[in-house]
């Protein structure tokens, strides 16, 4: 027999199933396993448990979701936050039913279930973020963003964006400290030469202003047009290296987390319980347990629960694995959804994680431009745009600190 695996590229849908499998199921840990090994391959076989079937469901959430590789520590609660220009979202329109094939995605077999190959493809995410055993003094992740917002005046918009990258070592060590340093190659100026060519006719002017929602209604920030110079600050209060949910967390804690999907979940379960702040409705329950299990992949926390954290995303309501997708460096990988678009000032939005299904890696989180706003239109960004996005370029264990430029602020 032929190894359609090798010729399709795609992983093996029953090696996926059993390495997803419940750790409950697990032939090694049953009580009789002669009549359970019979239900466990009925399970694998027929792929009844429904969980396909519930990422595709449509459902609302609030808003509040927080770009992964934008994050910084607020001194005073110790608290990882987001920045992001695009400011206060408000919850968009109730998604529609998606095709089969959309922007974005790769070419599609006719007849092919895009969705279902894709959570396929998480999952073996999951099995492949297991391989790796090995810790040191920091972990150290590098992160490049860009952000793209409309500046100017009704009838002479245009589009300037943001690039930057940001350098962030987490000591783990007792006596290490954390640092991050933040607006590395910072650069804004306009997006396209179109752009370009208004700004010039605007008088080239050295800050322009944009739109930033908030909950009471909308306001003005200003860019500065050029370079401009990084900021350094600890990310760390004694011992407290990360926020998980509510709480700010040590990383023998990070060390301790369950490393099996249910025993994770119910983890998260009770911190999202505990978290005042949280969205009480089935969708704004899913995108606060996709974004909690998406930071975790990103933390220096056991393989184990990586991969735990992987089948916890993949089981979520509401939340969509889309098709191979592009990220915003070239990078092919299977898009992550969170379950609702957003309304900001440039258009309704939709959030997208992008996932590397062969090492397990986290690629990027990208901001994508659904149904653009009159005001975008005017600067030229059209559906399919992506405004924001935070693509992860290192991460990895190091033995050195990072180091510090000189010419950056504190």
């Amino acid at each position: 027999m032929k190894n359609s695996h090798k010729r399709s590229g795609r992983p093996d849908v029953m090696k996926v199933l059993a390495d997803a499998r419940p750790d409950e199921l697990d032939p090694t840990r049953l009580v009789d396993p002669a009549r359970q090994l019979e239900d466990l391959a009925r399970i694998v076989a027929g792929a009844t448990d429904g969980r396909a079937a519930r990422l595709l469901t449509p459902v609302r959430r609030r808003s509040g979701f927080r770009p992964l590789g934008a994050a910084v520590l607020a001194a005073v609660a110790a608290s990882v936050v987001a920045v992001s220009t695009l400011g206060w979202q408000e919850p968009g329109e109730r998604p529609a039913a998606q095709p089969r094939s959309s922007a974005g995605t790769e070419g599609t077999v006719a007849g092919e279930d895009v969705r279902a190959d894709a959570h396929f493809e998480l999952l073996s995410a999951a099995t492949k973020a297991e391989g790796s055993v090995v810790e040191g003094t920091y972990w150290q992740t590098i992160t490049r963003s860009e952000n793209v917002d409309v500046v100017g005046e009704k009838g002479q918009l245009f589009a300037v964006h943001t690039t930057s990258t940001v350098d962030w070592s987490v000591g783990v060590r007792p006596g290490t400290r954390s640092l991050m340093v933040s607006g590395l190659d910072s650069l804004t100026e306009p997006r396209t030469a179109a752009d370009k060519a208004r700004w010039r006719a605007a008088g080239s002017p050295g800050t322009v202003r944009a739109e930033v929602a908030k909950r009471s209604g909308t306001s003005m920030i200003g860019y500065t047009m050029g370079t401009g110079r990084p900021m350094v600050m600890r990310t760390s209060i004694d011992d407290k290296i990360y926020a998980v949910g509510p709480r700010n967390v040590t990383y023998k804690e990070l060390r301790a987390l369950p490393s099996t999907s249910g025993e994770l979940r119910r983890y998260l379960e009770g911190l999202y319980a505990q978290d005042s702040g949280a969205e009480t409705s089935t969708s704004g329950h899913s995108a606060w347990m996709l974004r909690q299990a998406a930071d975790l992949i990103t933390m220096p926390v056991k393989p184990g629960v990586r991969a735990a954290a992987y089948r916890v995303m993949a089981d979520l309501p509401g939340v969509r694995v889309v098709g191979r997708v592009t990220d915003p460096l070239g990078r092919k990988g299977v898009g992550v959804e969170f379950p609702d678009t957003y309304r900001t000032p440039l258009g309704s939005t939709r959030q997208r994680l992008v996932v590397d299904p062969s090492t397990g890696a986290m690629l990027s989180e990208d901001v994508v431009l659904i149904r653009p706003s009159a005001r975008a239109e005017e600067a030229g960004l059209d559906a399919g745009t992506t405004v924001n996005y935070a693509a992860t370029t290192r991460m990895s264990w190091g033995e050195r600190q990072i180091t510090v430029p000189k010419n950056a602020r504190s």
